[in-house]
C-alpha cells in the first residue's frame, strides 16, 4: 500500500490553485464566479471558454472536458452554464453545440457524458470525421440532481429537461425529458421512482399516481 505523505496533499492543493488561477486570468470565460476549482489536468480550450459561464462554488475534478462546437459567426452567448455549487466528477465530458445548463448543486459521478449534438454520419461516402456535427438540441438539468457513474445525457433535437432533485442510475442513457423528483435508470432510461409529497417518501412508479412527463 502506498503511503501518502503530507507534502502529497500540499502539492495537490498547489496544483489545483495554480490551474484555477491560470484559467481564471488567461481564459476568456463568459463568466467566472468565486470559489471555482479546477483540478488538473482539465481539457478546455480558450475558444471554448468564451462560451462557458461558471457561477460560484463550482468544482471540476481531474480530466473533465468542457467542449463547445461553435460557429465563429455566432455571438458569444454562453452555451455551457454551470450554476452555483455544481460538482463535476473526474473524466466527465460536457459537450455543447447549442445549450447545456446544469442547475444549482448538480452533482455528477465520474465518467458522465452530457452532449446536445452528435457527429453527422448521413453520407456513407464521406468519413464521419469530415461530416461535422448534427443540429442537436438543448439540455437543462434541474437543481440538486445526481448523475450516476458513467451515465449519458444526450439530446438529438428539441429540449431535454431533467427535473430538479432527480437521480440518474449508473450507466443509464437518458434521451428524453423527465419531471422533477425522478429516479431513472436503464438504456434507454425509464422512470423507476418518484417522490410522493403526500407520503413523504420515494415510491416506485407503479405505486404512484399517474405522472405527466415533460416532452
Amino acid at each position: 500500500m502506498r503511503v501518502k505523505f503530507p507534502f502529497d496533499e500540499v502539492g495537490h492543493r498547489i496544483a489545483k490553485k495554480s490551474c484555477t488561477l491560470w484559467k481564471k486570468y488567461t481564459f476568456p470565460f463568459a463568466a467566472f464566479g468565486q470559489h471555482v476549482s479546477f483540478t488538473p489536468p482539465c481539457r478546455l480550450t480558450r475558444s471554448s471558454a468564451q462560451y462557458v459561464a461558471l457561477e460560484d462554488g463550482i468544482t471540476l475534478a481531474a480530466d473533465v472536458w468542457l467542449n463547445v462546437q461553435a460557429d465563429p459567426a455566432e455571438s458569444f452567448q454562453p452555451k455551457i452554464i454551470l450554476r452555483h455549487g455544481c460538482n463535476i466528477g473526474m473524466r466527465s465530458t460536457i459537450s455543447a453545440k447549442n445549450y447545456i445548463e446544469l442547475g444549482e448543486n448538480v452533482l455528477t459521478a465520474p465518467s458522465v457524458l452530457i452532449m446536445d449534438h452528435n457527429h453527422e454520419y448521413s453520407d456513407p461516402e464521406i468519413p464521419i470525421s469530415a461530416q461535422g456535427v448534427t443540429e442537436g438540441g438543448r439540455i437543462v438539468i434541474g437543481r440538486n440532481s445526481w448523475l450516476g457513474y458513467g451515465c449519458v445525457i444526450f439530446c438529438s433535437k428539441g429540449q431535454l429537461t431533467l427535473g430538479r432533485n432527480s437521480v440518474v442510475g449508473a450507466n443509464s442513457v437518458v434521451t428524453r425529458s423527465f419531471p422533477d423528483f425522478s429516479v431513472v435508470a436503464g438504456n434507454p432510461a425509464r422512470l423507476i421512482k418518484t417522490y410522493d409529497r403526500t407520503l413523504g417518501q420515494w415510491v416506485r412508479v407503479n405505486e404512484a399516481a399517474p405522472l405527466h412527463q415533460s416532452r
